[in-house]
């Protein structure tokens, strides 16, 4: 669901922290007015990382909300069929635990 999403952003994040990285790096050997604006601006693009981290947050957020909205309308459609599966589930991880134990 989110693995057209997140490739490029993860690219972008990655770039900006190698970017800020650098700066930071660059702003070690300066003194002065240059130092303090290469700090500045590794600043701006880790605050953008944050902004970017946050807007991917909010997405999953309201995605998965959804998810459980619809899950929760397919139990209240099908309560048996839902009861049947989970019986299922449970049967099949208690003989797969049961024989993993001995």
């Amino acid at each position: 669901m989110f693995g057209n999403h997140t490739k490029p952003l993860n690219t972008d994040v990655a770039s900006l922290v190698k970017d800020a990285q650098a700066l930071l790096q660059s702003a070690r050997s300066l003194t002065g007015e240059k130092a303090d604006e290469a700090v500045n601006q590794g600043m701006l693009r880790l605050d953008r990382v944050l902004l970017m981290a946050r807007d991917v947050q909010g997405s999953a957020v309201e995605a998965s909300k959804s998810i459980v909205c619809s899950t929760g309308e397919c139990v209240k459609a099908n309560p048996w069929r839902s009861v049947a599966v989970a019986a299922g589930t449970g049967l099949l991880l208690g003989a797969i635990l049961g024989r993993s134990s001995k």
